[in-house]
């Protein structure tokens, strides 16, 4: 028996697969660690954390990377919203073929994208989009003889590293040495968000020198605010004040700007200047904004949905194309990292090897322009465009009905209501029909009236020697083919004098009704 082989093509240790390979231990060098890399950050010191990144070292760099989604508010919200955005998705599963197998394939894909859980485990997945990479280990149960994920957990950024020769293949740090990824265990995610290798591939990288400038900023903001937001407290005292005098006054000046009460002999005073410092503080806040703003551009692409700028709902219309484009590309590499990662472990454990696997999609579903849709094949089906119904059906979003079912018709009359109940309307002879649509149709001109007028008068004499005998003949005929020339021979030999008499006196009197400027009959 051929040995099971992964996608790298490396044989699969089924024993391995039921445990963890990548949790927390207490002696190893995988457990929960409380980082603060953005603490006292300086540019001297972000650019060695970048550099060692690159060389091998990235663990200090991915701290930093989950410290900015803490401590910048801007950066958390347009980050969760690109990844919310991806992971709300609608998925569908497309079978590999027709067939009885492909189908199962596909339904079994199907039960596992639908679990509660797997949203929530796709935010995690799209961590990859801040720091480069992602690693989510798969926890498989077999309690029901059936290979399930049970859960798909998201393992620290700071427990992987990768190889040093071509930066590419992640390892697994461990106390000895770093270990290989397990086969079949890990959904591996890279983010491409710009070109190169996995650790320069995520957003933060780009964002944490936005984020140092902005922390230097908030900074001298809020020592701005803390030297000129209060009034400047000046304590008086007169000459020859004692020394103990002197501290009793700075006491109360101290304690008025901490705890806002103090007392003072009578003949000591205390002024509050106010400071009156205009324009000074709106470079802070100016400058805090347009960072922001290149934030917003670089993860969403724009920043009309997310800044309050000029132009308003118009501008974040156009912009959340731009949005729609990123979210796009962002929905296509997830869905490839599952139908790798996910889609062929499972088949391959539960049901065998596969020439071809079912895919996941991850997208918005097309919207189509139902009028124009309708419109195009009322315009086109007459000049022979053939439209498959069930693809109609698709277009419009409606399901096809099973037999049984009731199906809406148009109405051949409109209903004719004088207060009666329905039931109770007494039958209209046939020449009242026909007045009464006449009474509510549009208004014709005269040629329109004399053509009803003829053709209700005498369509039975015109149509009679056209059709006569056809009926039967057809009806003798043993085949479609002898059908179309049993047709063609009678349009050659039928009667059409009554029909072309009728035409000739039309036309005669329509000519006399606009010479005349009278009204129009079949008999002027």
């Amino acid at each position: 028996m051929m040995p099971l082989l992964d996608q790298y093509e490396r044989p699969i240790d089924m024993a391995a697969l039921k445990k963890e390979q990548g949790g927390p231990t207490v002696a190893s060098v995988r457990r929960p660690r409380a980082y603060d890399q953005a603490a006292g950050l300086t540019p001297g010191r972000l650019a060695r954390l970048m550099k060692q990144a690159v060389l091998g070292d990235p663990e200090g760099y991915l701290a930093l990377a989950e410290d900015m989604e803490e401590r910048d508010l801007h950066y958390a919200g347009v980050l969760g919203i690109r990844k919310r955005q991806v992971a709300g998705l609608e998925i569908t599963i497309k079978p590999a073929g027709e067939d009885a197998e492909s189908l199962a394939d596909a339904a079994l894909v199907r039960e596992v994208t639908e679990r509660d859980e797997f949203e929530t485990e796709l935010i995690d997945i799209l961590d990859a989009t801040g720091k480069g990479f992602s690693g989510t280990e798969i926890i498989w149960d077999t309690s029901e003889r059936q290979w399930m994920p049970k859960a798909l957990k998201w393992r620290d950024p700071t427990w992987f590293t990768f190889d040093l020769v071509d930066g590419e293949t992640p390892y697994l740090r461990d106390s000895a040495v770093n270990l290989p990824l397990a086969p079949y265990k890990w959904i591996w995610h890279t983010a491409k968000v710009k070109s190169g290798l996995p650790i320069r591939g995520g957003i933060a990288r780009a964002v944490a020198w936005t984020y140092l400038f902005k922390a230097f900023t908030t900074k001298d903001w809020a020592i701005f605010c803390e030297a000129y937001g209060q009034p400047l407290r000046l304590g008086k005292y007169g000459e020859g004040t004692s020394d103990a005098d002197k501290d009793i006054l700075l006491e109360a000046v101290t304690n008025i700007g901490t705890d806002y009460s103090a007392i003072v002999p009578e003949s000591m005073l205390i002024e509050f200047i106010k400071a009156d410092v205009q324009g000074s503080h709106e470079l802070y806040e100016k400058r805090a904004d347009w960072l922001d703003r290149q934030v917003s551009k670089l993860v969403l692409g724009q920043t009309g949905t997310t800044d309050a700028i000029a132009g308003g709902y118009a501008v974040g219309k156009i912009h959340d194309g731009v949005r729609e484009d990123i979210e796009r590309s962002d929905a296509k590499q997830l869905a490839a990292t599952l139908n790798r990662d996910l889609v062929r472990p499972l088949i391959d454990l539960n049901r065998g090897p596969r020439r071809k696997y079912p895919k996941i999609r991850i997208g918005r579903p097309d919207e189509v322009d139902v009028d124009k849709l309708t419109s195009n094949i009322a315009k086109m089906v007459p000049f022979g465009l053939r439209v498959g119904v069930a693809t109609i059906y698709d277009k419009l979003g409606i399901v096809e009905p099973k037999p049984e079912e009731e199906i809406l018709r148009p109405s051949a009359q409109p209903p004719v209501s004088d207060g009666k109940p329905d039931n109770q309307d007494p039958p209209m002879p046939p020449a009242a029909k026909t007045s009464a649509q006449r009474a509510s149709a549009p208004p014709t001109d005269a040629i329109d009236d004399a053509v009803i007028v003829s053709v209700d008068d005498g369509w039975e004499e015109m149509v009679s020697p056209m059709i006569d005998g056809l009926e039967a003949k057809i009806g003798a005929a043993g085949s479609p083919e002898e059908a179309r020339r049993i047709l063609a021979d009678h349009f050659r030999g039928m009667g059409t004098d009554a029909m072309a008499e009728l035409l000739a006196r039309l036309m005669f009197a329509a000519r006399l009704a606009g010479e005349a400027d009278e009204p129009l009959s079949d008999e002027g």
